[in-house]
């Protein structure tokens, strides 16, 4: 019998997730969009309480479903087989796979840092195909291989990383907070300064009105809760963990406040080292600052200011680590999700068959496969921008889903109504700002979603036939 995995496997598998490239990277475009220091760290405090709570949310129906494809399982007991479909169906096409292809080249660019005569971003056949997306598609078909060798192995590769990228950005932190320590924590001075944003077209700084700051405020969010993403990843696997009614919710919440607490002190790490306001045409790491850090590579440059060369090859190496665990966390749960679904007859049938070591071998090549079709496409990116929107609402639709008394079996107590009630008015504030601000590609995403309803009722035809 294959073994299952505990708590702190949970727990590593979400924090492995959720830890790639983005709190090394997402914090510079922040900045830019919220020149002052107090709003700046406001959204990360903000994104901190969204992805506890959903964890949380998450976590307690993880205990009443504790079957193999989670959230998609949550979906279609809470509603109907369309919108469990519909979740599938987006994650399977961008979600999931869009994020997989990202992370994969994100690992191939650091790699050209250190090999930058082998690792390149030049077309190789006329104006396709480059080494760096040779190397992407090789890690993404990798990280399969080694999923397919069951449960407890890719389990062993996710805790390695994941302890070892958690030591890593343990250390930037020690750095950045002793550095801050030193220089009497000089770059706080202006914390609570009026709220201000970058001009893009003016070059300049300038002050915004409130009704103005509150919407830069929610389009901001977006870095940092992507960054945040990918911990509901966990509970697609929730058969390949023991007792998963109570090891799944623990490990949501454990690991996700954990990351959670990580990316705040990173953040105050960053503003130890490098004051957040800067000039776009500084010479060196420091006087550019955070929100100038070349192309907001900000990990690099905070450990380029204190270590000089050394320290931007480190940051490299670090988010290549980084980069290398969170793909083997998606992977690994991603192909159970579609597992689950193959079982309902909503995906490839293949799919639903597991090989001599449990895994699923024919769901995780599939969703393999089309993760290197991204890679070669070049389009990843552009998907993930129009999905920003269905996963908003994906993520409403689940945590409503607790207040539904007939599938919980006993209703919400007032501590959890009052605490989930205001996680959903806020995530309906921010996807109501960005269908303004952002109209285009979340009309677009939208579209995605509803684009899976008629492959939903011709994939039920063929069940009937």
């Amino acid at each position: 019998m294959k073994s299952k995995l505990n708590v702190m496997d949970a727990s590593l598998l979400v924090m492995g997730s959720m830890i790639g490239s983005g709190i090394f990277l997402v914090s510079s475009e922040v900045g830019r969009q919220l020149s002052s220091p107090i709003w700046w760290i406001g959204t990360w405090v903000l994104t901190s309480f969204l992805t506890i709570t959903g964890a949380y949310a998450y976590g307690k129906l993880s205990s009443k479903f504790p079957a193999t494809g989670g959230q998609y399982i949550y979906l279609k007991e809470a509603y109907n087989p369309l919108t469990g479909f519909l979740f599938g169906w987006t994650t399977f096409l961008v979600i999931q796979t869009g994020t997989i292809a990202a992370v994969a080249v994100a690992f191939a660019k650091y790699a050209g840092f250190i090999f930058p005569e082998v690792i390149t971003d030049n077309p190789m056949v006329g104006d396709y195909i480059t080494s760096q997306q040779i190397l992407a598609a090789l890690l993404i078909a990798t990280l399969t291989a080694a999923n397919l060798k069951g449960i407890s192995f890719a389990s062993i590769i996710q805790n390695i990383f994941t302890i070892t990228k958690i030591g890593a950005i343990i250390a930037i932190i020690i750095i950045g907070l002793y550095v801050g320590i030193s220089n009497d924590w000089i770059h706080f001075t202006n914390f609570f300064e009026a709220g201000k944003t970058y001009n893009e077209t003016t070059k300049s700084f300038e002050n915004v009105s409130t009704p103005a700051l509150i919407t830069l405020f929610g389009a901001a969010m977006i870095g940092p809760l992507f960054s945040s993403s990918a911990w509901n990843n966990v509970t697609f696997a929730s058969q390949d963990f023991e007792q998963p009614q109570k090891t799944i919710a623990k490990g949501l919440v454990y690991g996700s406040a954990l990351v959670c607490l990580l990316y705040m002190l990173t953040n105050l790490a960053y503003l130890g080292i490098m004051p957040l306001s800067g000039d776009p045409s500084g010479t060196t790491t420091y006087a550019r600052g955070i929100m100038f850090a070349s192309q907001d590579r900000l990990g690099s440059a905070a450990l380029q200011t204190v270590l000089g060369d050394i320290g931007a090859l480190i940051m490299a190496i670090l988010i290549m680590i980084s980069t290398f665990g969170c793909n083997n966390g998606i992977i690994l749960a991603g192909g159970r999700l579609f597992e689950a679904m193959a079982h309902d007859k909503l995906f490839f049938a293949q799919a639903a068959k597991t090989n001599t070591n449990g895994a699923p071998a024919y769901s995780l090549w599939i969703q393999g496969i089309w993760a290197i079709l991204l890679c070669f496409s070049g389009s990843y990116g552009s998907l993930l921008d129009f999905t920003v929107f269905a996963i908003l609402l994906f993520y409403f639709l689940t945590v409503l889903a607790v207040f539904n008394t007939k599938i919980m079996g006993e209703p919400l107590v007032l501590r959890d109504k009052i605490l989930l009630s205001t996680y959903l008015i806020i995530l309906v504030l921010i996807a109501g700002n960005l269908l303004y601000m952002k109209t285009i590609p979340s009309t677009i995403g939208l579209l995605i979603v509803l684009a899976g309803i008629p492959f939903y009722y011709f994939m039920r035809k063929n069940q009937r036939n």
